[in-house]
């Protein structure tokens, strides 16, 4: 199973947004989601909106309100989305940016398989990382200068995820493998053969 052969069975999936299939991949910080996005969307030929546009220093995970009226409606409508994307140097938001109701857009980052959102999902992937190895990647990949802020976000993500959790509700769970990715059917995989994306044992990585 390659990277591709993923893009043609999510390309199948029925809308779930108006007229576009929204895929979700959600994880801990640190997770390796935005690298993984980068490589479907490639495959797919897919817009991607990332959630580290959306939130804010002041709303880390509160901005389900602003998600929903300024890109999930429009999608719905078959619209164009405008969004305005959040500046984490200057904390202050850009200019808007467009995202098209393309026949598949993904959304990748922290709590994007909220209770809020998952209605909307065609499907949510997981990156399946435990979340100290993943934010240890993150402070790594960061620097010091980010330290602080760090602090903060660890105690956020356990707050949300504690009250309202992303993995139990994964279709698929996303394993990164030194030669590219591995993909198994996650918690809320159904069992009928649009699920049955790799066996866990001895499949071809997605690279």
């Amino acid at each position: 199973m390659t990277i591709h052969a993923l893009a043609s069975r999510l390309r199948r999936l029925p809308p779930s947004c108006g007229p576009v299939r929204l895929v979700g991949v959600d994880g801990h910080a640190g997770s390796g989601k935005s690298t993984f996005t980068g490589h479907l969307a490639a495959a797919l030929g897919a817009p991607v909106l990332h959630l580290d546009d959306i939130a804010t220093h002041e709303e880390l995970f509160a901005w389900t309100d602003r998600l929903l009226g300024e890109v999930i409606t429009p999608l719905g409508r078959g619209e164009t989305a405008h969004y305005q994307p959040y500046d984490w140097r200057t904390r202050a938001f850009a200019p808007a940016r467009t995202l098209p109701p393309a026949p598949v857009v993904l959304v990748e980052g922290v709590g994007v398989g909220r209770r809020a959102l998952r209605p909307h999902l065609a499907r949510l992937l997981w990156m399946e990382l435990p979340r100290e190895e993943a934010w240890e990647r993150g402070r790594t990949r960061d620097g010091e200068e980010q330290t602080a802020f760090w602090a903060g976000w660890t105690a956020a993500e356990q707050r949300h995820f504690a009250e309202d959790p992303s993995r139990p509700f994964a279709d698929l769970l996303v394993h990164q493998r030194p030669m590219g990715y591995h993909v198994v059917r996650g918690p809320a995989g159904n069992s009928g053969p649009d699920q049955e994306i790799t066996d866990s044992d001895g499949s071809t990585p997605l690279c």
